[in-house]
């Protein structure tokens, strides 16, 4: 049986709160306490938010700014992993086999949490641990992402299907 392969890539990003806001800043589904949170309608979580723009890129059905919308202004719900929850079901036969996530940000501090958010990535994308890669840079302060105002994420995503 041949394999069809499909990458997809998306992006996300958002400014931070104010030092001191009560939102918390969640990154990969991990709460960081060394960092506020995003100026967001949602949790504004930037590495699901990537993955549902990449599933979009693969299905061509927009996850963020339609199904989101209706579920968090309407019904209330602002966890970004319902939402990426929605974005897999969209994806039909095709099975992901792998996600690169490389995040540009000041802060948080990364380093000592990489491990727990591919965990968590690769729970909700059902995939082993090792078919999650995650990276993150300050971007030697070039952006505002790397001077700190906020945070950006890419997410690649490699998907394979069976062909007749």
């Amino acid at each position: 049986m041949n394999k069809r392969t499909r990458t997809g890539i998306g992006q996300d990003s958002h400014r931070f709160l104010s030092p001191g806001s009560s939102k918390p800043c969640i990154i990969g589904g991990i709460i960081f306490e060394d960092a506020p949170g995003f100026m967001a309608n949602s949790d504004g979580d930037i590495v699901f938010h990537a993955i549902c723009n990449a599933i979009t890129s693969l299905t061509g059905v927009l996850i963020l700014g339609n199904i989101a919308d209706e579920l968090c202004l309407h019904e209330g719900i602002t966890d970004s992993e319902v939402y990426l929850r929605e974005a897999l079901k969209t994806l039909g036969n095709k099975k992901i086999s792998h996600v690169a996530i490389t995040i540009e940000a000041k802060k948080p501090k990364f380093f000592d949490r990489l491990l727990e958010m591919r965990e968590n990535i690769a729970r909700i994308l059902l995939i082993d641990v090792l078919d999650v890669g995650v990276t993150a840079t300050s971007g030697e302060g070039l952006t505002d992402f790397g001077c700190g105002d906020g945070a950006q994420c890419f997410a690649i995503i490699t998907t394979e299907e069976a062909c007749n």
